[in-house]
């Protein structure tokens, strides 16, 4: 089985830190692909870098040279995995709702413990969306850039820790949810500190789009995530020569 698990900024560290993840949650027989945009934002910590790396992934995705059975896209509260489901046909799985999915086998309300303020309602907008919001107690900001989790992290992981013992204590979360891909390596330090579950998004669609996959299952093309009609599109995704997407 081989999974793209394609990041939604285009630093490539921080892609490697992600596949790495990735390969750690994998099966033996799993081969995880890593994939970095071209173009886009090198970290997303808003709308309009969001939407451009929505766009950029797809790209990435379609440029890929060979098969793939599933993929994952690796940016929490990003947008863009309805236009792969539309695009492709194996499994897409977005970190956020898997993450947040899984935490709800492991208790009652979780918590997101996330970066910047700024990027709490695309969290919170993402998880109302997929219908995973009701069992959310909160979305916590620990104020630290995404790039940060790389040039700081002890800071980082002090302030998300410390972010992650207020859920648990104040908002009554029973599971914290890491916010973001390059969080990975703080699940130890945050279950020693809250005694409580904590759920990395990258290891938990890993572990989704397997079991979809060893399911023979993949997203419905009947209405929604139907193929994209055949028409003429301009400069997809940057100005070039037109492209027909059939």
């Amino acid at each position: 089985m081989r999974i793209l698990v394609a990041n939604v900024n285009t630093t490539q560290s921080m892609t490697d830190a992600i596949a790495a993840q990735a390969r750690r949650a994998a099966l033996p027989d799993t081969e995880i692909v890593g994939l970095t945009p071209r173009f886009g934002a090198d970290s997303c910590e808003g709308n309009f870098e969001s939407y451009l790396a929505a766009v950029a992934v797809m790209d990435a995705v379609t440029r890929y040279e060979g098969e793939f059975d599933a993929v994952v896209q690796a940016g929490y509260g990003e947008h863009g995995r309805e236009g792969l489901q539309e695009l492709l046909d194996v499994p897409v799985v977005d970190i956020t709702e898997a993450a947040a999915a899984t935490a709800m086998y492991l208790g009652h309300k979780y918590s997101v413990v996330t970066t910047l303020d700024r990027t709490v309602p695309l969290i919170e907008d993402r998880l109302k969306l997929a219908g995973l919001d009701a069992r959310c107690a909160s979305v916590r900001a620990s104020g630290l850039a995404v790039l940060e989790l790389e040039s700081n992290p002890e800071a980082a992981i002090e302030a998300i820790v410390a972010e992650a013992e207020w859920a648990v204590r104040e908002d009554k979360a029973e599971v914290i949810v890491l916010g973001c891909g390059g969080m990975a390596e703080l699940e130890g330090r945050i279950r020693e500190r809250c005694g409580v579950p904590v759920v990395d998004g990258v290891a938990a669609a890993v572990a989704t789009a397997e079991s979809l996959v060893r399911l023979g299952l993949t997203t419905s093309k009947i209405r929604t995530f139907a193929s994209p009609r055949p028409k003429r599109v301009l400069g997809w995704p940057l100005p070039g020569q037109p492209v027909t997407l059939a």
